[in-house]
């Protein structure tokens, strides 16, 4: 867990917003020019071997909750490989250097997870530079801000559910026959799967499968011992949000609308992954543990 000197009030925790406008013309949205910068635990997270020998990949690793859940993997210590688009090579650098920095193996794959072949080059090449694989965690996505119903594009709507519900698919496809008794694979979904935004429309859909692909999933896998389960972040501080197309004023007011009246930090999900990734979760299996800043899910 990240330990602290003392108990802090979770509803002041900075940066807690509001936040300064700002835009990124598209995604994938990148750290460097985050405002404030997100917090990955780089400074807070103390390990306490919960995952030694363990082998992780990580997909959309390079920032946001991933770079969180690399750096908490690594200094629980696991060995780490993670997927990123190429346009995200400086940020997987960054988790690169924190992850080494742990002494632990690390392995960085510029892939686009659209595409079929590339989930299939993923896994494959975690398994290679890693020796094996004892955790997935599903995590990269696609969101952008829509208008009306009316203005839809297909195309785009494409590259949500390829990238958020294909992919979780596909790479649970070729992991599976290579994860023993005691492995676990994790997906991210959203409180968008249960408070559905209309301008996320598409990707609120795509959230909601996830949840029904998790619990379907670990019926299907609980007899290998294999566990199945999910995370489902609330208003998160990400490179997603600048990079959504959200108007200046929802940015500046992310996460305000929670009971903790805040957005959360990318460090504040890390513990729900290394619980779930852990022995102590040895019978959590089909699960969707919120960390929503007391959102309902």
């Amino acid at each position: 867990m990240t330990h602290h000197d003392r108990t802090h009030d979770p509803a002041g925790a900075p940066p807690s917003g509001p936040f300064p406008a700002q835009q990124q013309p598209a995604q994938p949205g990148l750290t460097a020019p985050m405002d404030p910068r997100p917090d990955h635990g780089e400074s807070s997270w103390r390990g306490s071997g919960r995952l030694v020998g363990r082998r992780a990949l990580i997909t959309g690793g390079d920032s946001g909750i991933g770079r969180a859940v690399a750096v908490a993997y690594a200094r629980e210590g696991a060995d780490v490989a993670i997927v990123h688009l190429p346009e995200e090579a400086e940020d997987a650098a960054e988790v690169r250097r924190l992850v080494e920095a742990e002494g632990r193996a690390f392995h960085a794959m510029a892939i686009d997870l659209q595409d079929e072949q590339g989930c299939v080059d993923a896994v494959a090449g975690a398994i290679d530079a890693l020796g094996g694989l004892d955790v997935v965690v599903s995590n990269a996505a696609y969101q952008r801000q829509r208008g009306g119903i009316e203005t839809f594009e297909v195309a785009e709507v494409e590259r949500v559910l390829r990238t958020n519900l294909i992919a979780a698919i596909v790479l649970a496809r070729e992991a599976v026959p290579h994860l023993a008794p005691g492995s676990s694979f994790i997906t991210t979904t959203s409180i968008q799967a249960q408070d559905p935004a209309p301008g996320l429309l598409d990707y609120a859909m795509t959230k909601a499968a996830q949840v029904a692909f998790t619990e379907a999933l670990a019926k299907e896998l609980g007899p290998k011992g294999i566990r199945v389960n999910a995370v489902a972040p609330g208003p998160i501080w990400t490179p997603l949000i600048p990079a959504t197309g959200f108007p200046d004023e929802k940015v500046a007011e992310f996460g305000q609308d929670t009971p903790l009246g805040r957005a959360g930090q990318p460090a504040e999900l890390a513990g729900a992954y290394v619980y779930l990734a852990s022995e102590e979760a040895s019978y959590v299996s089909g699960a969707v543990v919120p960390v929503t800043g007391g959102r309902g899910f």
